[in-house]
Formats: C-alpha cells, sequence, structure tokens
C-alpha cells in the first residue's frame, strides 16, 4: 500500500501502532526483568594481597544471603567480596564448589531487604523464547543483553574434563565478567548461570541450567559437596563390532576398562581388565561419559548390577562403588 506521497503505506496511525504494539511488549518483558532480577545480581571478586580481581557474577538466590556463581569464577577462593546493587560490599565465604559443573555456592551476611531471584524449571524454556542475560562484562556493573534460547540440551565439557549436560545455548551476548550471573525467563525466573562463551563465535554462549543448579545446590546445603560415585578404574569409549552387537543385543559403542585400582570398587567386585560395559542396573553404558553420569552418588556403598562382555561371555557383575574422595 501506498500513501499519498506514493512511500509504501506505514503513515497511518493505525498501522504505527500495529507495528510499535510487539516492540513495546517486548521493551516491557525485558524491563520487568532487569527491574525484578537486576538488584540481585552481585560482582564477584577474588582478593589478594593489596589487591582486587573483579573475577564475574553472582546472583542472590535466598535471603539468608546464598548467592550462586561459577566455579571458575571463586578459582579455589574460600572468602571472596562481593559487590552489591545498591553500592556497598560484603564478604562471602564458600559453602560448596562443584568444577564439574561449573558451579559454587557463596554465603554472605546481606542488608535486611536484599533483592532476591527466583531459580524457575529449565524445563518450560522452548527453543525461541526470550532470555535476558544480567552481569558485569569487563566491569560495567548491571549491564543486561537479551536474545533467544538457541537450543537446549547441550552437554558442555566442563574445567575437570566431565560433561555438563543439560546446557542453555543463547544468542544472548556474553562477556567476560557475565559468568556466575543469571539467564532470566520472561517470568523473572533465573533459568540459568551463564558460564561460558566460544572466542570469536557470534552468539554462541551457554548457561548450567536452573534444574542442573538445583540440584547441585541441594547437594551442596545437604553435604558441602556433590557426591559423585566411583569404580576406581581406568576406562575407554570402544566401538563393538556389529555382529557382536546385534547377538549381544547392545548399543554400538560402550566402555573397555583398562588399568583397574587394586583394592578399589571395581578390583573388589570382579571387574577385569578388558572387560567392556555394557550397562548398569539394567540401563544401556554407551561411553566413557555416559558411564560417568549413570554413577551417581546416590549409588555409592550401594551394590549395582554391571553387565560386562568378558571374551565371548556376557556377565553380570555385582560391585559396589565408593564416594569418589573416598579410596
Amino acid at each position: 500500500m501506498l500513501d499519498d506521497a506514493g512511500s509504501p503505506g506505514f503513515g497511518r496511525d493505525n498501522d504505527l501502532a500495529d507495528l510499535q504494539a510487539p516492540l513495546d511488549a517486548y521493551s516491557r518483558t525485558v524491563a520487568f526483568i532487569a527491574e525484578r532480577v537486576g538488584p540481585a545480581v552481585v560482582r564477584v571478586e577474588t582478593t589478594g594481597p593489596g589487591r582486587r580481581h573483579a573475577a564475574g557474577s553472582g546472583v542472590i538466590i535466598a535471603p539468608d544471603g546464598l548467592i550462586l556463581t561459577n566455579s571458575h569464577v571463586i578459582a579455589g577462593a574460600r572468602r571472596l567480596r562481593l559487590g552489591l546493587a545498591g553500592g556497598s560490599d560484603v564478604v562471602a565465604t564458600v559453602l560448596g564448589d562443584d568444577p564439574d559443573t561449573d558451579l559454587a555456592l557463596l554465603r554472605a551476611e546481606l542488608p535486611k531487604g536484599s533483592a532476591v531471584a527466583a531459580l524457575g524449571d529449565s524445563k518450560r524454556l522452548r527453543r525461541g523464547h526470550l532470555v535476558v542475560a544480567i552481569g558485569n562484562p569487563f566491569g560495567f556493573e548491571s549491564t543486561i543483553s537479551a536474545g533467544v534460547v538457541s537450543a537446549l540440551g547441550r552437554s558442555l565439557r566442563g574445567r575437570g574434563g566431565r560433561l555438563i549436560d543439560d546446557v542453555i545455548q543463547t544468542d544472548a551476548a556474553l562477556n567476560p565478567g557475565n559468568s556466575g550471573g543469571p539467564l532470566v525467563g520472561p517470568s523473572g525466573e533465573v533459568m540459568g548461570i551463564a558460564t561460558a562463551m566460544i572466542g570469536g563465535a557470534q552468539g554462541l554462549c551457554f548457561a548450567v541450567s536452573s534444574n542442573t543448579a538445583l540440584f547441585v545446590l541441594g547437594e551442596f546445603l545437604a553435604h558441602g559437596r556433590v557426591r559423585r560415585a566411583y569404580l576406581g578404574i581406568e576406562a575407554q569409549t570402544v566401538a563393538i563390532p556389529r555382529q557382536m552387537a546385534v547377538a549381544a543385543q547392545i548399543g554400538p559403542t560402550a566402555v573397555r576398562v583398562g588399568a583397574i585400582m587394586a583394592g578399589g570398587p571395581g578390583d573388589n567386585g570382579g571387574l577385569h581388565g578388558g572387560d567392556i560395559i555394557t550397562g548398569i542396573n539394567g540401563a544401556t553404558v554407551t561411553g566413557c561419559d555416559d558411564l560417568l553420569r549413570k554413577l551417581n552418588g546416590d549409588l555409592a556403598g550401594r551394590r549395582i548390577a554391571v553387565k560386562v562382555l568378558r571374551g565371548s561371555k556376557q556377565l553380570e557383575i555385582g560391585v559396589v562403588p565408593a564416594e569418589r574422595g573416598e579410596v
């Protein structure tokens, strides 16, 4: 449609209102998120002799002073300084640190009435949902960036070598200093904790899901650490020849046992070097990462059924995993 001057017909008030309505709704949503969650975002600083280093961000998740951030932000420190949205600083101590999920939990004495952000259910997210990242990139405090959920259920290898599951990919801009800050959904709930960006890539940024954070939080509060079970074996993901896989009714890949720790759970349970682990407690094992995921803390101290191929025989071996760090 052309107007009287022969230009495309966007000059009428009704047309402008139709165009502005979605933008106004988007702006109101982003502003709502910033106002609701922004005051709960803190600057995390590591301290040393005569110096401070602004390492990243964190988010207050409970009125008694619990703050979530990244493991790589605290960098092994036990005491840190937090810069609050109101301008004051407080000292925080580390309650839990889990490099395998890149999450850490801090506690600080906060001023009465400090803002608190709620952790939501990240399973409600869908690709294309609006998300807002809040943090302190390059030291610029309370910076927000908006984008969409680009993908869900990604796996990202943590600094300890394990895969972090259920990672959220977003195109909301993340920069150094955003790490540990919240990724917030339209409801104003925290759906993820910003963890990584890929240098040189455009729009490839990642956050640990809030559901993973809730699990880790529960482990920190109950045990002071995230418990994981341990077999005491060296392992390698191997391909299973198709004919053997069909005959044994197993998947195309499994885990070959290498060296076994003397006196460890695998040794005590009767695992042999060269055994191929194909399942645990009836669940298929497809590789080393899959094995690590299945060996959660609840299995420590409990006899589990490990299904193995030993030569041409299929065996089921009873093994009692230990909690990692106990053997």
